[in-house]
């Protein structure tokens, strides 16, 4: 049931719930006023439910992803200086992106990601900057599953989309344009950890209707490398 807040559904009720896992109903009721009562679920008032505040400080508590967090954060914080654009820190989740942070100040795009929130590896530049390095399974169980269009610019065709990995493991970055959502674009570096594996990607969102994205590409590799040196400390 909690697994089914993930993929966009930060908010749903009961009938929705009960679609999502194939629960029964009553077990769904049950089980909802079990997680309420805990703290992992919250009531909104208009009949649905969401991530509660007891699931978040457990959440907290994780100790890979909160380390993570705290070496980036400056570099992060460097970066929305200097860019005064939306700045994410993401992870790979299976075949999933994680955004574990969303730092922005006055940007000029809209976009939907938030912390927390889990989106489709083929479809953004840290996704598949991330996809890039992941064991080669990972990317196979994504093409058998298929490749959702998000957004006009979202890479669909398979043969294209393994040349575009191929071109980020040799170019050390990924530029993307109207993948995710339309109207953004970003730029996206891979952080390395210990024994020089790719532990998360950095990046940068602009609107699309920026020329030339190039000038990102050498600030935002820096905060990467600057977390990667952080992390091998």
């Amino acid at each position: 049931m909690l697994d089914s807040f993930l993929s966009g559904r930060p908010e749903q009720t009961h009938g929705e719930i009960t679609r999502a896992t194939g629960l029964a109903p009553a077990t769904v009721h049950r089980l909802l006023a079990e997680l309420t009562g805990w703290g992992a679920l919250e009531r909104t008032g208009r009949g649905r439910y969401r991530i509660g505040l007891r699931l978040w400080q457990l959440g907290a508590q994780a100790p890979g992803g909160r380390e993570l967090r705290d070496v980036a954060l400056p570099f992060l914080q460097d970066l929305l200086q200097v860019t005064h654009e939306v700045v994410h820190l993401v992870v790979l989740d299976g075949d999933r992106a994680l955004y574990l942070e969303k730092l922005e100040a006055h940007p000029d795009v809209v976009v939907t990601s938030r912390v927390g929130l889990r989106l489709p590896l083929h479809a953004a530049g840290p996704g598949k900057v991330l996809l890039a390095h992941a064991p080669p399974e990972c990317l196979e169980s994504i093409l058998t599953t298929g490749l959702e269009r998000r957004a006009s610019g979202t890479i669909t065709d398979p043969a294209r989309l393994r040349q575009v990995l191929a071109e980020v493991r040799l170019q050390g970055f990924c530029i993307s344009r109207n993948e995710m959502t339309e109207g953004a674009s970003s730029v996206a570096a891979p952080v390395r950890g210990p024994g020089d594996q790719v532990v998360a990607a950095i990046s940068v969102v602009v609107p699309s209707c920026t020329p030339n994205l190039s000038p990102l590409v050498p600030v935002v590799r820096m905060a990467a490398l600057g977390v990667t040196r952080a992390l091998q400390g």
